[in-house]
């Protein structure tokens, strides 16, 4: 596979290099530090949030009809956030050849120009006329196409019959075999997204294309554990000028293991290999928690409370990494075709009402306001274990603090007469005051922001 037709082949030779020696810390052991006491962490976000741009969520408006996706599309932008990841299942909307559902994509590509929403927009399953699958195979969708210029075809003629579309995305979580059966393949990918690449350039120039976000950090499960991005850079990804996006699922916010933080070490190693490798952008554009109640699939069963807790504190980690748009997995919940955890990631129920998450989710983007820059942490006197500390500022000067701890207790802040200290998951405001020098905080295990 050689995806290298923009740059010199040395140049990204180089490239690839210094990425397979800086992600090869994305999947060993983190640090000592995984075992026994979790260290405090303080984050320094790289950047200003304007939330409107960096947070957007995943949409499946095609489960539902015109009705009930404008709802959810109102307590979207009851949000404040413009931002919408819409899958596109390729076999359902070109059942026949040449035949597309435009009575379906036409309503919901129109409500969202109307509503100057930003899509990016993801084409995955293969057609019924162009699928790899052997005859008789229950699930045809799940194989890649049996030519990529099939593929490409389909994806510009979306793209020039929906201008309005900010990005494409080419397939979806191809390192995972459920998504390319019979086994995840780098170099057939590969293929498709240089196929899709030069064809959007040719046919729909202008349109932003995403690399088919990844599961996790990308490992393929049948080939090792290794990273797809590894391969597909080794071939000169990063000379296509295409957005890196991938879902970095885990068990808790801080990572699987919540005492090695092994989701921030392996974000902040990852995205910097993906920097020097080329990456110009990365979208983080699934990730999330189902508040389902079993049975036990992979995921805890964490319920509605814990899927507010933990959305929040992901998303307080991720506006503090590098990355230039995430999409919470996802707006609504679904329906009983999908399985008993996928049908409950939503910030939103069945009826587009609003669940815990969501609720929380909005104090959170309410109290910081549209746009936070970096900010400066207060001086601690005491640090409780396992600390994990955000400093932002407000556009009118207010001063946000995120933290919270492995286990309830109290620091000492100082230099900070008086605040008021918000319980992110409750809606509780509560005042507090210095006492000789010193601001007792009682500090729990879920988000707070103290403002001053």
């Amino acid at each position: 596979m050689n995806l290298a037709t923009a740059r010199p082949a040395k140049r990204w030779w180089r490239r690839a290099a210094l990425l397979l020696v800086a992600l090869a810390a994305l999947l060993g052991g983190v640090s000592a530090c995984a075992k026994g006491e979790r260290p405090a962490m303080e984050l320094v976000p790289p950047r200003a949030v304007e939330w409107r741009d960096f947070l957007g969520v995943n949409a499946h408006f095609l489960w539902f009809e015109p009705a009930r996706y404008r709802q959810q599309m109102d307590q979207l932008q009851a949000l404040g956030l413009q931002w919408v990841r819409v899958d596109l299942h390729w076999d359902t909307i070109e059942p026949r050849e040449g035949v597309f559902r435009w009575d379906v994509l036409d309503p919901l590509m129109a409500e969202i120009q109307r509503r100057g929403l930003k899509a990016e927009v993801y084409l995955v399953g293969s057609a019924p006329h162009a699928t790899s699958a052997p005859a008789g195979s229950p699930h045809p969708d799940q194989y890649p196409p049996k030519d990529p210029a099939l593929y490409a075809k389909a994806l510009v003629l979306l793209a020039q019959r929906y201008p309005q579309v900010d990005a494409w995305q080419v397939w979806n979580e191809p390192n995972l075999p459920a998504f390319w059966r019979p086994r995840e393949d780098p170099a057939a990918y590969g293929r498709l997204l240089l196929t899709s690449v030069n064809a959007m350039r040719t046919g729909a120039p202008g349109r932003q294309v995403v690399l088919g976000g990844m599961g996790y950090f990308s490992q393929m499960p049948t080939r090792g554990g290794g990273l797809m991005v590894e391969e597909l850079a080794k071939g000169g990804l990063y000379s296509l000028d295409v957005i890196t996006a991938y879902h970095p699922y885990s068990l808790y916010p801080e990572g699987d293991d919540p005492k090695a933080m092994d989701f921030i070490l392996r974000a902040q190693q990852g995205n910097a290999a993906l920097r020097a490798a080329g990456a110009h952008a990365i979208w983080a554009d699934e990730w999330g928690w189902s508040s389902y109640d079993g049975p036990k699939e992979e995921q805890p069963i964490i319920g509605v409370q814990g899927q507010a807790d933990y959305v929040t504190r992901r998303l307080a980690l991720m506006s503090a990494l590098d990355y230039d748009k995430v999409f919470l997995f996802a707006l609504s919940d679904l329906d009983s075709r999908a399985g008993a955890r996928d049908r409950r990631y939503g910030l939103l129920d069945e009826r587009a009402q609003p669940k815990p998450v969501y609720a929380a989710v909005q104090r959170m983007l309410r109290l910081t306001g549209p746009r936070i820059t970096p900010g400066t942490a207060p001086t601690l006197a005491t640090v409780p274990p396992g600390l994990v500390s955000i400093a932002w500022q407000r556009e009118d000067g207010r001063r946000l603090w995120f933290f919270w701890a492995d286990a309830p207790g109290q620091l000492q802040l100082r230099g900070v007469e008086h605040a008021q200290l918000h319980d992110v998951l409750g809606g509780g405001v509560r005042a507090l005051q210095a006492d000789a020098g010193s601001l007792a905080v009682p500090v729990g295990t879920t988000l707070s922001i103290l403002e001053w």
